[in-house]
Parts: structure tokens; sequence; C-alpha cells
């Protein structure tokens, strides 16, 4: 992926993450039933996947962010 694609997921990837933690956050309604939303991991897939493609924005700008070993 090229630079701008990669930003912009990366944000995707954040508003997602965002979202899913304040719709988890709100208190549960008892009269409406439960959740149909796990909200929760939702938010970890979406965390992941914001700080995986953070490391590969680094990697485009030249920051080597794996074991040096390798």
């Amino acid at each position: 992926m090229d630079m701008t694609t990669t930003l912009a997921a990366t944000f995707a990837a954040l508003a997602f993450t965002v979202f899913c933690g304040w719709r988890g956050a709100r208190p549960i309604n008892v009269l409406k039933g439960p959740r149909m939303m796990p909200w929760r991991p939702l938010m970890v897939a979406g965390a992941t996947a914001t700080l995986l493609l953070a490391a590969h924005a680094l990697n485009l700008l030249g920051v080597k962010t794996g074991d040096p070993r390798y």
C-alpha cells in the first residue's frame, strides 16, 4: 500500500476503534434486552488494526520497526 492509502486506513481504523469504545461504554438498557453487537472485542480488533497500520506507515517513512537481527 502507498502512504495515502495507509493513512486513510489508519484513520478509518482509529475512528472505528473510538466508535466501538463509545458504544461499548454505554450503560445497558434492560428494557431493550441484551446487546447484539460485541462492542468490546470489535474495539480490540480495531485497535490492533490501527497499531499494525501505524507500524506500516512508519516502515513506509523509512523507520525500521522489526527485529534488527532479521
